[in-house]
């Protein structure tokens, strides 16, 4: 069954999107979905085809994305604003033949070179979008409508970039019955299914796949409502969160943390019967204080893209404060030792996942997929975890020197490339500082070139102009060598 299908079974009146001031029903969105299918069928685009949408949370990119998964097309969602660069790297890397283009990725659009991107035939865009040869996007969808495209368990949906479980940033192949496999295990996890009443606030960004599958899939699989917000404040969120009625929130650590110091609003979540937290680590401090100002028990789970992506969650469970829950429905999870052993309860090992929502691979990096997937299916995730007698897991520590900024993933790798391309380094490292706001920062730490007299805003310039914001180091240090081991391996934690 086609992923997309699951806007059919609501009734028609029923709100299933609130975005830019507009409420689009069930039967409206089926409407527009399918007068977008049809544009695109007459494009000429065939099941199989790559296509990149670059737009914010809002309308454009709920109906985007389900036009194109309805077409039996593979979606490719990208940061809007990622700087040029990286959107050629990215739309080049999975052949895309076609990309939508939304008003937030405009500015960036506006750099990309498109003889860099030779697959690229079509470009979508908004009515008043000043791109050379793009198709409007009202006129694409002013002829019939067409078909839903039948789709197998196993046909590629979406691929989505990820710093993966180790090495830089890939893109990891979803297929329809994934994400879709993902949804029913979320659902029919105790505490966390949602209903057709429910209002979801939609602030995370469509294009990680906390967004995507878990707000926007799990409101639509559920015929529910979601409330889109393309920009977070903390005291507009909460004035939205009352106006709406939302009853569902779920967000990074950074949400909560922005919302716990706020001051006069503590009767502003009243509405809110599910708060969860994801993507990383809450501190006990936020989540206390969430409950002591707002009356809300915020509860915390872990996944990962490649699980599309829910794995545990606290909700609805008795497990202790900062336990990441209990398995969600029809998964397997092992703690493994270094030789894939099963680790005695207390001990500390490697979280292993299989299950139908165990992602397919890594696109046309087969060296990547092996070391992610074993050869009976089980994904070794590189996060270390340990159970307790009363089956809570803990999360302890990352096997990989990954860096997590406001829940979305960070790989050194990709940033040290970026820094040694600029002439005036020699050498780079980079790693993880805590951070009040977003968990954790980008540090650098700089080996200057021969004669060369660096300036750290120049460096943090330079990085900005080829890396997404939240890759960019906050503060750079200049150093006079990078500490490595005896295997020529960076010790970062020297460096921290």
């Amino acid at each position: 069954m086609n992923l997309a299908s699951i806007i059919d079974p609501h009734p028609d009146d029923d709100i299933a999107v609130v975005s830019r001031g507009q409420r689009t029903t069930y039967a409206q969105l089926r409407e527009q979905v399918a007068a977008y299918r049809g544009g695109l069928v007459r494009l000429g685009l065939q099941p199989g085809d790559r296509v990149g949408i670059l737009a914010g949370t809002n309308w454009y990119f709920v109906s985007t994305y389900l036009a194109v998964l309805s077409a039996g097309l593979v979606a490719v969602p990208v940061n809007p604003i990622s700087p040029a660069r990286a959107l050629e790297q990215e739309l080049r890397s999975v052949g895309a033949r076609a990309v939508f283009i939304g008003p937030s990725g405009r500015a960036a659009w506006g750099g990309v070179d498109r003889a860099a991107l030779p697959n690229l035939e079509h470009v979508i865009a908004t009515s008043g979008a000043d791109i050379a040869g793009a198709v409007v996007l009202d006129d694409l969808m002013g002829g019939a409508p067409a078909p839903v495209v039948d789709r197998a368990d196993d046909d590629l949906a979406v691929l989505i970039f990820t710093s993966g479980t180790a090495g830089s940033p890939k893109a990891a192949m979803l297929t329809h019955g994934n994400l879709r496999s993902n949804l029913e295990q979320v659902q029919a996890h105790p505490g966390r299914a949602l209903a057709s009443s429910d209002v979801l606030f939609g602030v995370l960004p469509l294009f990680h796949i906390f967004g995507l599958n878990v707000v926007l899939g799990g409101a639509l699989v559920a015929g529910a409502s979601v409330v889109l917000v393309e920009r977070f404040d903390p005291t507009s969120a909460l004035e939205a969160v009352q106006t709406h009625g939302i009853t569902v929130v779920l967000g990074a650590p950074a949400l909560w943390a922005e919302w716990a110091g706020l001051t006069g609003h503590d009767g502003a979540l009243a509405t809110v019967r599910l708060a969860a937290s994801g993507a990383a680590k809450l501190p006990d401090e936020v989540a206390d204080a969430m409950e002591r100002r707002f009356g809300v028990v915020v509860t915390e789970g872990y996944g990962l893209t490649e699980a599309s992506p829910v794995v545990t969650s606290s909700a609805g469970t008795t497990v202790k404060r900062g336990s990441i829950g209990v398995p969600v429905p029809g998964l397997d999870v092992r703690l493994v030792d270094a030789d894939g052993e099963d680790v005695l309860v207390g001990d500390a090992g490697e979280i292993w996942v299989r299950g139908p929502n165990v992602f397919a691979g890594y696109w046309e990096d087969v060296a990547a997929t092996d070391n992610a997937l074993t050869a009976d299916g089980w994904l070794r995730t590189g996060d270390i975890a340990v159970v307790d007698d009363d089956g809570s897991v803990f999360l302890v520590d990352r096997a990989k020197d990954l860096i997590i900024v406001s829940g979305f993933n960070v790989f050194p790798a990709e940033v040290e490339e970026v820094l040694l391309e600029h002439p005036g380094v020699e050498a780079a490292a980079v790693v993880g500082v805590a951070h009040p706001h977003s968990g954790e920062a980008v540090k650098a730490f700089v080996v200057s070139a021969a004669g060369a007299s660096n300036e750290e805003d120049e460096i943090i310039a330079f990085c900005a102009d080829r890396l997404a914001r939240y890759k960019c180091p906050v503060k750079v240090m200049f150093v006079g060598e990078i500490p490595v081991g005896p295997a020529g391996k960076v010790l970062r934690r020297s460096l921290r």
